[in-house]
């Protein structure tokens, strides 16, 4: 997914060079950028996994993901006239299939299925070049508080019973780049994002040496995010 985005997003620039050499540009949404503050939404994919580190050499855990969606809302103030404050309130879904081949035993005792449905609010720093033409090349980055929807922090039940439990409440920071692109009736802006936990995810079995938590030291989320933006 990056290496695609980075690829589309190098063929464009390398186009649109050319094709300003050989005619005028028309500068779209000339006032735009004079505004102190502004709404937009966005759409997304996202691909994510887990950062897991173990106590213990000989345990290991295989992390299958599939494709997530996002979606929400942007408010963004403006500082500078490069750097903005900018909050992205919205919905992030996944599903994850692990996998502990340190396990002997049926696929009930080997796989678990992780969904999870995250409310993300992100707090973030945009800092934008100047404007060429019709394009504002960024770098954004920031904090997130994450609230997910699909925790059974509260199950009684664990792995014993087939339940992997995750935190409710959680935090991650994201950092990323992208371009705003200024079209007749609207701004495009793609951008891609990496996004790291802070804090352990994991919710540990009753039995402090159980075969599914008692060996890992840390696990909390990692993923690449590929937002569409319009504003």
């Amino acid at each position: 997914m990056k290496k695609n985005f980075v690829t589309t997003i190098l063929v464009f620039l390398v186009l649109y060079k050319v094709s300003a050499q050989r005619r005028d540009i028309v500068e779209y949404r000339q006032n735009w950028d004079k505004q102190k503050i502004f709404w937009g939404y966005f759409l997304g994919l996202n691909k994510k996994d887990y950062k897991i580190t173990y106590t213990v050499p000989d345990t290991f855990i295989n992390v299958t993901s599939s494709a997530g969606f996002e979606v929400g809302l942007i408010g963004d103030l403006r500082l500078h006239k490069n750097i903005s404050l900018r909050l992205e309130p919205g919905l992030s879904s996944n599903t994850k299939t692990l996998e502990f081949t340190h396990i002997i035993g049926g696929d009930n005792d080997r796989i678990r299925e992780v969904n999870a449905t995250y409310l993300r609010i992100p707090l973030l720093l945009k800092f934008n070049t100047n404007r060429l033409h019709n394009m504002r090349p960024y770098v954004v980055g920031g904090v997130s508080y994450d609230y997910n929807f699909s925790s059974n922090q509260d199950n009684p039940n664990d792995n014993l019973d087939g339940e992997f439990r995750m935190k409710k409440n959680n935090f991650t920071y994201e950092i990323g780049f992208g371009v705003d692109l200024y079209l007749p009736f609207f701004i495009f802006s793609p951008s891609i994002r990496g996004v790291f936990a802070i804090n352990n995810e994991l919710v540990r079995d009753v039995d402090p040496n159980s075969q599914w938590t008692g060996n890992i030291d840390y696990f909390g989320t990692r993923g690449v995010f590929l937002k569409f933006a319009f504003h």
